[in-house]
């Protein structure tokens, strides 16, 4: 499989990245919106070093975290796909999707379209037995992508994430799973 060939789905190009995303990505870490239900905003820097992790990621595993960007008008929307979490927790080693959406992309449903050709890809090019997704309990933007995407959830599966210390707000985490794929028509919005 190509890590470098790109996924499309009716809207959006999920593609390896560019220099030119740097500037875009930054601004999008720093979006108090955007960055809500995370520990802080990203610095530049920050952004810059996550740029190079996630082209790391894929040049040792073959996937990673696509830009998605519009196809009508080649935007820069933010970022959708996969990643290996580098925790350990009770449901670790595992493969997460996520995705990460400038606000004024949000509600119209880009983020579960990028995701269903994300996770088509993970099963079918991939072969990968299970996907799991994460996020804050009170993040109920992306938990509502979460069970669009038919991923299921199972209270006794929450956890505190271990890189935030006892008492963060932002500890307590729920945690999604899917083992199967939807059927192909499934990949249409």
């Amino acid at each position: 499989m190509n890590p470098d060939a790109p996924l499309q789905t009716d809207r959006l190009q999920l593609r390896r990245w560019r220099p030119s995303d740097r500037a875009p990505f930054i601004r999008l870490n720093a979006d108090l919106r955007v960055m809500e239900h995370f520990p802080s905003l990203l610095t530049p820097a920050e952004s810059t070093q996550m740029m190079a992790r996630i082209e790391a990621h894929f040049a040792h595993h073959g996937f990673g975290l696509w830009v998605a960007e519009l196809l009508s008008t080649g935007e820069f929307t933010g970022f959708i796909g996969l990643n290996i979490p580098t925790f350990e927790s009770h449901f670790t080693p595992c493969v997460e999707i996520g995705w990460r959406l400038a606000p004024e992309f949000w509600g119209g449903g880009l983020a579960t379209e990028g995701a269903r050709a994300v996770l088509h890809h993970a099963f079918t090019a991939l072969a990968l037995p299970e996907i799991v997704a994460f996020t804050v309990p009170a993040n109920h933007r992306s938990r509502r992508v979460m069970e669009k995407l038919a991923m299921t959830h199972n209270p006794a599966d929450d956890f505190d994430h271990p890189r935030l210390p006892a008492g963060h707000p932002l500890r307590r985490h729920v945690l999604y799973r899917k083992t199967t794929i939807s059927q192909p028509s499934a990949l249409k919005k």
